[in-house]
């Protein structure tokens, strides 16, 4: 998809004062760095690395990585998403299945507008393998195979603003995504995604493609990460970020590097209508499904950013994309302070 006023080819280095060290997200994550540290001093520091350069995002729209130790952003190349499959919107889940996903998932409802969410895997157990698979309800597509899975943070889809230009019954909606081979085989790419839900019948916008019904997507640009195995899960995380009237950036990690994508957030206006949050591992495109092994158990941590120390509410039986994974849910919890979050696991 083509990205419109994009500049591929920005240039910029953030570079962050020594202050930025005593971050919240430190402060925040204080007592598990202790005990991480008396059992491993090298676990520790990389989480502590982790936390500081997700809290100092590039501000300037275009693509960046960083790889540890270093807490310095570095411009790198965007590339431009040409996806091999049509992407798609949740549809109503068919019969009694036990999967996760496709408005069967457990979703993070602020108090007020999310500006921040960080999804993470605190223990991940058991799992050897997984494959996606095709989906009949979705025609059967996406990438499919062994270690083809995608980290999605979602969006509401409830909301309307100025990007629908008046169209009755558009919602907007966002996704900020990891997705190994998404776009070229042996390379990940990490972007975001912006709909138009219920554009209707006329024509999308210039640059905007259609999913074949009455929406309208459009990609960011993307920048290359590696294409990861599953049984690297538990040190993969993503956040989706937007500021009002400014940019919105998606930042994944695996532990050793991060790479970020930042665009405006003018797109859809996300951040005016941006009050739940869905994050999970699931199938790569086309309402593919992540098959896991037998044995896998999977917890799934949900951090908000929303002005407030409340905890969100945990919603189930939501969700907004169609991707889903073959693990059953297990029951949900929520905290509130300095950090938000949901947490339930998943197993099969």
């Amino acid at each position: 998809m083509a990205l419109g006023k994009w500049n591929s080819h920005s240039r910029y280095v953030i570079r962050i004062a020594a202050a930025s060290l005593i971050s919240a997200c430190w402060l925040q994550s204080a007592s598990a760095a202790e005990a991480d540290a008396a059992a491993d001093p090298d676990a520790a520091a990389r989480s502590n690395w982790r936390s500081t350069i997700e809290e100092s995002i590039p501000a300037a729209v275009g693509c960046s990585q960083a790889s540890y130790p270093e807490i310095v952003w570095k411009s790198v190349e965007c590339k431009e998403a040409h996806p091999r499959f049509h992407p798609v919107f949740s549809k109503p889940a068919t019969g009694g299945e036990e999967v996760t996903g496709n408005g069967h998932d457990y979703v993070a409802k602020a108090v007020g507008l999310i500006s921040k969410t960080l999804g993470t895997f605190p223990s991940v157990t058991g799992v050897t393998r997984e494959k996606s698979v095709g989906v009949a309800a979705f025609g059967g597509g996406g990438i499919l195979g062994p270690n083809e899975y995608t980290l999605q943070v979602n969006t509401n889809f409830t909301g309307t603003t100025s990007a629908c230009a008046g169209h009755s019954g558009c919602t907007v909606w966002q996704q900020f995504i990891y997705a190994p081979d998404y776009n070229t085989k042996g390379e990940a790419a990490v972007f975001m995604q912006y709909w138009l839900i219920g554009w209707g019948t006329s024509a999308c916008p210039s640059t905007w493609g259609s999913d074949g019904g009455a929406d309208c997507y459009q990609n960011s640009a993307y920048v290359a990460a590696p294409d990861l195995k599953i049984t690297t899960l538990g040190n993969q995380t993503i956040s989706g970020a937007a500021v009002a009237g400014g940019n919105d950036t998606v930042v994944f990690n695996n532990g050793s590097t991060a790479y970020s994508v930042t665009g405006s957030d003018s797109v859809v206006d996300i951040s005016a209508v941006w009050q739940e949050s869905e994050f999970n591992v699931v199938g790569n495109a086309g309402g593919s499904r992540a098959v896991f092994n037998k044995g896998s158990s999977v917890t799934v941590n949900v951090a908000l950013t929303d002005g407030s120390t409340s905890a969100p509410a945990c919603v189930k039986d939501a969700g907004s994309t169609g991707e889903t994974n073959n693990l059953n849910l297990g029951p949900c919890s929520k905290a509130g302070g300095t950090s938000p979050s949901i947490k339930f696991t998943e197993s099969f």
